[in-house]
């Protein structure tokens, strides 16, 4: 008698159990779903680096995203709105008069702390840009100087540099304040009009040796690095200048053709391992 009724609540509770189960719409030996993380994104990967200004340059927002409140201004006539890789908007500069103004401050300056990583997407859009500096075979696509007032530049020669022979060239360079030559790293590749492009240049006054005694330019492209080049080849001992940083330009003597999107500058320098991670976050 014992034997049944124990069979009987063994029943009863087995059957209360599965009906729990069914109404749980899970089986015995189910979990419940976790939820879903959400996915990190491109500028949330940069701005847990660190960077001392971030600025989307997309859809006619100059804000910075550092926290650090170097807000920039659009200049020249308004331009059109692209997409990078992952979707996100980035500016179309006309090559004529437009750019990005981003007014001096010390927490952009190489001097600050003896190292800089300038990062950025860009499209050039031609082969041969219409409006370059005087005399010259390149344009200044981005870059803080002014006269007595250099610090840096990003540059791009012509696929038709016949003065030169650079042809498509993009570099850049750290500067003296008094301008004159500059020491830079570069490279040199055929880039289809309409390429993305992952920039970074490296400046470094810190991390000297005996190969690089008072520091070193590096150059990447797409999260590689392509050279690396010795300050002391020129005698650059950058000062801090009180020249504007400007995207699409310079110093107004030439404009690129193109679309230029998510401009980081960081106070340090910035490992192959993060620049690689940048990228393929964008690009994935």
């Amino acid at each position: 008698m014992i034997a049944i009724r124990k069979i009987t609540w063994i029943f009863a509770l087995s059957f209360l159990l599965f009906s729990c189960s069914k109404e749980s719409g899970q089986g015995p030996d189910e979990k419940e779903p976790e939820d879903e993380q959400p996915q990190e994104s491109y500028d949330d990967l940069v701005l847990s680096k660190k960077p001392s200004g971030y600025w989307l340059a997309s859809y006619g927002d100059a804000s910075d995203l550092s926290g650090k409140k170097h807000d920039g201004e659009f200049k020249g006539p308004k331009t059109e709105s692209t997409t990078l890789p992952n979707g996100d908007g980035a500016n179309v500069f006309d090559g004529e008069a437009a750019y990005l103004e981003i007014p001096d401050a010390d927490h952009l300056e190489l001097t600050t702390t003896g190292e800089l990583t300038i990062e950025a997407w860009m499209r050039p859009d031609v082969e041969d840009f219409p409006n370059v500096e005087k005399d010259k075979d390149y344009i200044h696509w981005m870059g803080k100087g002014t006269p007595g007032q250099h610090s840096w530049v990003a540059r791009m020669y012509n696929k038709d540099s016949w003065r030169e022979d650079r042809p498509q060239r993009i570099s850049g360079y750290a500067f003296n304040l008094s301008g004159g030559l500059g020491a830079g790293s570069y490279f040199q590749d055929h880039i289809k009009p309409g390429a993305w492009v992952h920039y970074v240049l490296v400046i470094n006054t810190n991390n000297t040796s005996s190969a690089y005694p008072t520091g070193y330019t590096i150059i990447y492209r797409d999260g590689e690095k392509r050279q690396q080049r010795n300050l002391k080849d020129y005698d650059i001992i950058p000062g801090n200048g009180t020249a504007p940083i400007r995207i699409a330009t310079r110093d107004l003597g030439s404009f690129f053709l193109g679309a230029i999107g998510k401009v980081a500058i960081y106070d340090y320098e910035l490992s192959a391992e993060q620049l690689k991670e940048n990228y393929l976050k964008m690009v994935n």
